[in-house]
Parts: structure tokens; C-alpha cells; sequence
């Protein structure tokens, strides 16, 4: 028995990374999926935009960051099959952005060192991640 295929879902991501090498997490807030789980800053591609773009517009409504494009290089991508989609999301790195980050939709944040990471709950599909960060930083 074949099950149908699972939707794509496109999300973005982005380390953002300070001057002393730590990266930004932020906690999924109640009511939402995986809440009280810790990951990267950034959300779903919508319709017309490129994840580039996505991800400046997410860091702008969810932290006040501002973030222009050459600033983001793609670093590695997280492909993990959820019971009911299959995220596909692109992870980004940051150095350099304008503003301090705000929690401007009441999640918690916390700037974490790439190796302290595994202290923190995250997401599965976030998980992979981590050792990319720690070889890079």
C-alpha cells in the first residue's frame, strides 16, 4: 500500500551569528506547533518570494532586524519528512545586520554558543544542523 505523497513545505532559516561566534535561537511560543522548542529565526516562503527575500521580511517582523541580501550566504539545507508535510528549509548565515534583536512576537531568545546547542529542545528537522555551525564557528 502506497501512501500519497506529502506536501513540500518551503521555510527559511537563518544563524545569526554575534561578534563573540554565538548564534540566535528562538523558542516556539505556546499555541504553536512544537512549542517551547528552540530554533533558528525565519518562517514560510510565501508565494512569489525567494527565501532570501522570505528571510529578510521574517527577521524584520520577528526580531526588528534589518538584513540586506548579500548579507545572507546559504550555508547548508534540513530535509525532514513530518506526518503531515515535508519540510524543505534552507539555512542561511548571518554576520552582518542592522538593529538588536526584539522579541516582537513574545518568543523567548537566546544567543547560543553553536557547541552548547544540544542543551537546547529543538525541532528534529533543526537537529542536523548543529554540526554544520560547529565546524564553521
Amino acid at each position: 500500500m502506497s501512501s500519497a505523497p506529502l506536501p513540500i513545505l518551503l521555510v527559511t532559516a537563518c544563524a545569526l551569528v554575534d561578534s563573540d561566534g554565538r548564534v540566535l535561537l528562538t523558542q516556539r511560543p505556546e499555541g504553536k506547533s512544537l512549542a517551547g522548542l528552540w530554533e533558528f529565526p525565519g518562517g514560510k516562503v510565501e508565494p512569489g518570494e525567494s527565501p532570501e527575500e522570505s528571510l529578510i521580511r521574517e527577521l524584520k517582523e520577528e526580531l526588528g532586524l534589518t538584513v540586506k541580501p548579500a548579507c545572507l550566504a546559504p550555508l547548508t539545507f534540513a530535509s525532514h519528512g513530518y506526518e503531515t508535510f515535508h519540510l524543505l528549509m534552507p539555512l542561511f548565515i548571518c554576520r552582518r545586520y542592522e538593529g538588536i534583536a526584539q522579541p516582537l512576537e513574545g518568543q523567548a531568545l537566546k544567543w547560543v554558543r553553536p557547541t552548547d546547542m544540544r542543551n537546547y529542545p529543538m525541532p528534529p528537522a533543526d537537529l542536523p544542523l548543529i554540526p554544520f555551525l560547529i565546524d564553521l564557528l
